[in-house]
């Protein structure tokens, strides 16, 4: 599951925030504990800590003493925010001064878009249908004390 290209506790962090903006965790329910996901990883449990306090900084959780994390209100919209941002910066903006320096105008680009989602659409249907080989973050039930 972890790559070689970045530290484990930032693949961590990424993969919980995945599962935020995703509607894995919504806003307002707990989360696995460090512990939880350092025993599901088999990891360090220092890594899993430091992924989990890198999330409480940014506001994405918090922490409920003696009951455990829970996602943050607004984490959603924010992490939704940051990744569009993100992509615009990363993927759009560099897409456009290609498409340019090739004489590809606007309308035949977004054509090109188009089918490609099309495909990408097609065969994320079929993948889903056969959705037994990833990893799944874990889900561990907590009783929420009020």
């Amino acid at each position: 599951m972890f790559s070689e290209g970045s530290p484990i506790f930032q693949q961590l962090a990424a993969q919980i925030a995945n599962d935020i903006v995703a509607g894995t965790y919504p806003e307002g329910t707990a989360v696995p504990s460090a512990s939880e996901y350092a025993i599901f990883y088999q990891m360090n449990p220092a890594t899993a800590g430091k992924a989990v306090n890198v999330l409480v900084e940014q506001g994405v959780l918090f922490k409920k003493r003696g009951v455990g994390m829970f996602v943050s209100e607004g984490a959603r919209d924010m992490l939704s925010a940051q990744r569009h941002a993100a992509f615009r910066v990363l993927f759009v903006e560099p897409l456009v001064r290609e498409a340019h320096v090739l004489g590809i105008e606007t309308d035949e680009l977004g054509r090109m878009i188009a089918v490609e989602a099309d495909t990408q659409s097609q065969s994320q249907s079929q993948s889903q249908s056969q959705n037994q080989n990833q990893t799944p973050t874990p889900m561990i039930e907590k009783e929420v004390l009020s």
